[in-house]
C-alpha cells in the first residue's frame, strides 16, 4: 500500500485530511508501520543488525551522552528464557533477531571511574529518564530501518515484566535495565497484519495550549472506528478503546509485576533521587 490516501484512512479509519506536502518513500514507510507478531524463521542477511544499528546510533542522543546499549539475541535457548519473563509471547522465540535495548549509565560511570571523576549526577531520576529516552530514539529509528527492508517489527513492553531476570540473562552490570524488545524478522505471508487506526488528531494535537476537555467527542468517534476494526479482524477484544484502556490502569495487578520496578531499579544500581 503506497497510495497516501489509502494510508490515512487506514491509520485514522477516514481521511482526516488531505496532505499538500509531495509524498516521499519515508512518509510511506512511516504510515505503514504495523505490529507483526508471526514470523519466518528464516535468517537475515548478512549485515542486517550492523545496518540496523548504525540507524539507531544516527538518532538524537541528549548531550552526546549517548545512554543506551543493546543486546542482539539470536540463540533460540536464550530467546525462550526471555519470552517466558515477558509472558509466553511466542513470536520472541520465532523471529531470528531479538533485540533488548537498554538504558545505559554503566558507561559514563565508567568512563567517568577511568578519569578519577566523581559522577553523582548518575544518581539522579533526571539521567534515568535521558537514558530511557536515548534508548527509545535509538530503537525507532532501527525499527524503521527494519521495515524499510522489508522486515517486520514489534515492540516488547514485557521485558520490563520480570527485569531482575532479565538483568540475569543477559549479564547486564548495575546501573543499566531492559527498556523493552524489539522482534525482527520477515513476516509470515500467511498472517495478515493490519494498520491499526489511531486517536483523531484532535485528540493529539494541541495549539498553542492544552485542552483536556476538548478531547471527548475525538476520543468517542475513535471509540466507533476501533470497535469497527477489531470486528473486520476478528479481534476477541471486548468493548471500545475507553474499555480496554480503562481496564488495562484499573488495578494494580494489570501492570503484571511492574509495580515493584522502582524497586528493581534501586536494586539494579539506579537510585533515582
Amino acid at each position: 500500500m503506497t497510495n497516501p490516501t489509502e494510508l490515512l484512512r487506514s491509520r485514522y479509519g477516514e481521511i482526516p485530511f488531505n496532505p499538500e506536502i509531495a509524498w516521499n518513500d519515508s512518509l510511506t514507510a512511516l504510515l505503514s508501520h504495523r505490529s507483526i507478531r508471526s514470523y519466518l524463521s528464516d535468517s537475515l542477511p548478512a549485515g542486517t543488525l550492523e545496518l540496523l544499528i548504525a540507524a539507531a546510533q544516527s538518532a538524537s542522543t541528549s548531550s552526546n551522552l549517548q545512554t543506551w546499549s543493546v543486546v542482539a539475541v539470536e540463540d533460540q535457548q536464550r530467546k525462550e528464557e526471555l519470552s517466558q519473563l515477558a509472558g509466553n509471547q511466542a513470536h520472541i522465540k520465532q523471529v531470528p533477531l531479538f533485540l533488548v535495548w537498554l538504558a545505559d549509565l554503566a558507561r559514563l560511570s565508567y568512563v567517568a571511574d577511568s578519569r578519577g571523576i566523581s559522577h553523582d549526577a548518575l544518581e539522579y531520576l533526571e539521567m534515568f529518564v535521558t537514558a530511557t529516552i536515548d534508548a527509545s530514539l535509538a530503537a525507532q529509528n532501527a525499527a524503521v530501518a527494519a521495515e524499510s527492508l522489508g522486515l517486520g517489527t514489534v515492540y516488547i513492553g514485557g521485558i520490563r515484566n520480570r527485569p531482575q531476570e532479565v538483568a540475569e540473562i543477559l549479564n547486564l552490570p548495575s546501573s543499566v535495565y531492559a527498556v523493552f524488545g524489539l522482534c525482527v524478522g520477515y513476516p509470515n505471508p500467511e498472517v495478515e497484519a493490519a494498520i491499526k487506526p489511531r486517536l483523531p488528531q484532535s485528540a493529539i494535537l494541541h495549539r498553542e495550549t492544552y485542552k483536556l476537555a476538548d478531547q471527548e467527542e475525538a476520543i468517542a468517534h475513535y471509540n466507533d472506528i476501533i470497535k469497527d476494526f477489531y470486528t473486520k479482524q476478528k479481534m476477541n477484544i471486548p468493548g471500545d478503546w475507553s474499555e480496554h484502556s480503562a481496564g488495562r490502569i484499573a488495578t494494580v495487578e494489570s501492570l503484571k509485576g511492574r509495580d515493584r520496578l522502582r524497586e528493581v531499579l534501586n536494586h539494579l544500581g539506579f537510585k533515582l533521587l
